[in-house]
C-alpha cells in the first residue's frame, strides 16, 4: 500500500473475543430541559436516553512518511473472532477509529487486524502484539501509538454494539407465548445496560400483554412486565412495574417520548420517565421498545398521598369488569387509584366533588375568582395539559380515554399525567387531529368552558408563549433522538418491516425513518406557527 516505504516494518495484529456493550448518552445539555417531576437518582433531568451512537466517519487514508507513525488498517475478522458473522471493518480519521457491530455479540475481548507503520502500538502499558493480545471494547479504548523517531499520539477506538441501546432479555417459562393482556405468566429477566445505563442481573418477573388497539391489532405487542421486587431499571426510580410500548403504529418511534419531552417543561406534578431499548423475547430479536413508568399511585409516579385519587375519562367499552367508575353530564370517569367498592364512602366522596365541579364549571357564576371553577381546579395544571394536548393534537385528548387527572381530599384537582400520544402529532388518518391547522382539544366540554373566562384564556396565552420559545429546542431534541436511533430503527423495521407499508392508522406512508422525521418535525412547525395565529383569537 505503501510503496515509496521500502524499509517500512508492517506488523498485522488480529484480536479476537466476546461480550461487552456500547450504549451510549444524549448529552444533557443537548436541549435545556427541566427536570421530571418525579426524582430520579440515575436519570438526568430531561430523563435522558442514553447518548446516540456516533455517526461512522468516511475513511481518511493517512499520507505515509519515514518519519512518522502510521496506522492504515483496523478490521476485526470473523475467521478470529468466531461470534462474528462477517468481518467488522472500522473507519480510521486523524485521532478515532469508529465502527459497529451489527448483530448483538458480546464485545469485551476482541481481537482486532490492523496495520501500523514506523511505530509499536500500546494500550495502556501493555504492547499489543498481532493475533494475542484482546481488549475489552465495550467501552472505547485508547491506543497509543509510539513512533520509531520517538514521536507519539493516542487514537480511541469506538465500537458500538448492535444498535447502542441497553439490552433487555427477558425470557418466559418454558417459552410459553405472552398471549393474555389479563393473566400474567412467569419469566426471567435481565439488563445489559451498556455505557449509560445500570446493568440488571437476572432476576424473576411476571409479564403480561397491555393495551386496546395497541394489543388487539398490531403484531409487535406492547407489554407490562412486573419484577419480583422493587428494582431500578434503566436508570428510572425503583418500582416493580414497567411497561414496553411497541410503537408500532408511530414509525419514528419518538411522538410519545415527545410528548413526555414537553411534559417535563411543563408545570404538570408528574410526566412518566422513559428509555428507548432493544428487546429480546424467549432469545429471538422483538424490537425496539420505549419502557416507561406506568401511571399509578406512588411516591415517585403519581403520588396521591394515604388517600388520594387517579381519575381517567374513559369509554364504557374499554371497562374492564373489575372497574369501578362513576358518569358526569359529560363524562365517565373511571376510578383508577384506590382500589374501592361501589357506593362506598371514598366512592361517595370523589363522585360528589368531581359532579359538584362540574356543576359549578357550567352555572352562571363559573368564572367567580372565589366561589367559581377556581375553587376547584389547579389552573396551571389544565392550562399546561391542554397545551401540549392542543400542540400535539392527540386524538384521544379531546374526549375519548387516556385523560388522566387526580385529586386529593381537601385540595384541587390537578390534570395529568400525560399518556398514550402515538397518534398524535399527525399520526390518524380517521380525525381532523391529522391536520396541523384547526382545533382539536379546545373543544373538550370543560376545556372549552373554561375558555369563556377571560381570565383563563389571557392566562392560557400567555402560557403558549413559554412553549413557542422551547420550539428550537424541541425540534433539536427530534433530531438528536432520530439519530440516536438511527441503528436501532433500522434493525427494528428488518424485524417488523413496516416502512413504506400502511401501518393503521397512517395518514401517509414514507419509505425511510428519516422521512417519516422530516413529517413530523413539518407538521410540528406548521402546528405552531397556526397556533401561533390562533391562540391569540381566544
Amino acid at each position: 500500500m505503501f510503496k515509496n516505504l521500502l524499509l517500512t516494518t508492517v506488523i498485522v495484529f488480529i484480536l479476537s473475543a466476546c461480550g461487552g456493550d456500547n450504549s451510549t448518552v444524549l448529552p444533557s445539555n443537548t436541549v435545556p430541559v427541566s427536570t421530571p417531576s418525579a426524582p430520579s437518582t440515575a436519570a438526568p433531568s430531561t430523563p435522558a436516553p442514553s447518548t446516540p451512537a456516533p455517526s461512522t466517519p468516511a475513511a481518511t487514508t493517512p499520507t505515509p512518511s519515514a518519519s512518522s507513525q502510521e496506522l492504515s488498517r483496523f478490521v476485526f475478522l470473523s475467521s478470529v473472532n468466531r461470534q462474528l458473522a462477517e468481518d467488522v471493518q472500522l473507519q480510521i480519521n486523524s485521532d478515532t477509529i469508529t465502527g459497529r457491530s451489527p448483530t448483538n455479540v458480546a464485545v469485551n475481548e476482541l481481537i482486532a487486524t490492523f496495520t501500523v507503520a514506523n511505530a509499536r502500538v500500546y494500550v495502556g502499558d501493555i504492547e499489543q502484539e498481532s493475533g494475542v493480545t484482546a481488549n475489552d471494547f465495550s467501552m472505547p479504548v485508547a491506543y497509543r501509538i509510539a513512533g520509531d523517531d520517538g514521536s507519539e499520539r493516542d487514537v480511541t477506538v469506538d465500537l458500538t454494539r448492535f444498535t447502542g441501546l441497553p439490552i433487555i432479555y427477558a425470557n418466559t417459562q418454558g417459552n410459553s407465548e405472552i398471549v393474555s393482556k389479563d393473566e400474567y405468566i412467569d419469566g426471567t429477566i435481565r439488563v445489559e445496560g451498556g455505557r449509560s445505563f445500570p446493568s440488571l442481573e437476572m432476576m424473576d418477573m411476571e409479564i403480561r400483554g397491555r393495551g386496546n388497539s395497541t394489543w388487539f391489532g398490531p403484531p409487535k405487542k406492547p407489554y407490562q412486565m412486573k419484577l419480583a421486587e422493587k428494582e431500578e431499571f434503566l436508570g428510572m426510580p425503583e418500582d416493580k412495574k414497567w411497561l414496553f410500548l411497541a410503537e408500532y403504529s408511530d414509525k419514528t418511534m419518538l411522538r410519545n417520548r415527545m410528548a413526555f419531552e414537553l411534559g417535563y417543561v411543563s408545570s404538570l406534578a408528574w410526566t412518566p420517565d422513559s428509555e428507548f431499548a432493544e428487546v429480546f423475547l424467549n432469545g429471538q430479536y422483538n424490537g425496539t421498545y420505549l419502557i416507561t413508568q406506568k401511571v399509578e399511585e406512588d411516591g415517585d409516579r403519581v403520588d396521591l398521598g394515604d388517600d388520594g385519587f387517579l381519575l381517567e375519562i374513559d369509554q364504557p367499552e374499554r371497562l374492564s369488569a373489575d372497574d369501578v367508575f362513576f358518569t358526569t353530564d359529560e363524562y365517565l370517569i373511571n376510578i383508577k387509584e384506590p382500589e374501592l367498592t361501589h357506593g362506598d364512602s371514598q366512592y361517595q366522596y370523589i363522585t360528589h366533588y368531581v359532579n359538584e365541579f362540574e356543576d359549578v364549571l357550567f352555572s352562571a357564576n363559573f368564572a367567580d375568582p372565589t366561589t367559581g371553577y377556581a375553587a376547584y381546579i389547579n389552573i396551571d395544571s389544565f392550562i399546561d395539559w391542554f397545551l401540549i394536548s392542543e400542540i400535539t393534537k392527540n386524538v384521544d385528548s379531546q374526549w375519548w380515554s387516556s385523560i388522566y387527572f387526580h385529586v386529593l381530599p381537601g385540595q384541587k384537582i390537578n390534570m395529568g399525567p400525560l399518556w398514550d400520544f402515538d397518534l398524535s402529532f399527525g399520526n390518524v388518518d380517521y380525525a381532523d387531529s391529522q391536520y396541523a391547522e384547526g382545533w382539536w382539544v379546545q373543544q373538550n366540554t370543560w376545556i372549552n368552558r373554561l375558555l369563556d373566562d377571560p381570565v383563563f384564556a389571557e392566562r392560557v396565552k400567555t402560557r403558549f408563549r413559554f412553549f413557542r420559545d422551547q420550539e428550537a429546542q424541541f425540534i433539536a431534541k427530534i433530531d438528536a433522538y432520530a439519530d440516536y436511533l438511527k441503528y436501532a430503527q433500522a434493525a427494528n423495521d428488518q424485524k417488523w418491516q413496516t416502512l413504506g407499508e400502511y401501518v393503521w392508522p397512517n395518514p401517509v406512508v414514507f419509505d425511510t425513518h428519516a422521512e417519516e422525521v422530516a413529517h413530523l418535525k413539518s407538521w410540528f412547525i406548521q402546528r405552531m406557527n397556526w397556533l401561533n395565529n390562533a391562540i391569540p383569537t381566544l
